[in-house]
């Protein structure tokens, strides 16, 4: 896949996670549900969820977690990919 089509399927994505007070232990079993049917999944990380870390952080935490990459973070979304 080239960059381009990768980015456009990126932008295309709605988000279909979303971890919100109770934490990435919360979506872990949902996410992975999610990945193992299609490659890409966006991730949102409501203000609850980041208390004093970044998205980023959550986000590396969350990929490790569902044995999945971190493609890109914007803003409090993360892209995952299987």
């Amino acid at each position: 896949m080239t960059n381009d089509n990768r980015r456009q399927r990126i932008h295309d994505l709605d988000v279909t996670v979303w971890v919100g007070k109770n934490g990435i232990e919360a979506v872990v079993d949902e996410l992975s549900d999610q990945l193992a049917e299609r490659n890409l999944v966006k991730v949102k990380f409501l203000r609850a969820a980041r208390g004093g870390t970044t998205t980023e952080a959550l986000a590396d935490e969350l990929a490790d977690d569902v044995n999945a990459d971190l493609v890109e973070t914007r803003g409090h979304t993360a892209v995952l990919e299987r």
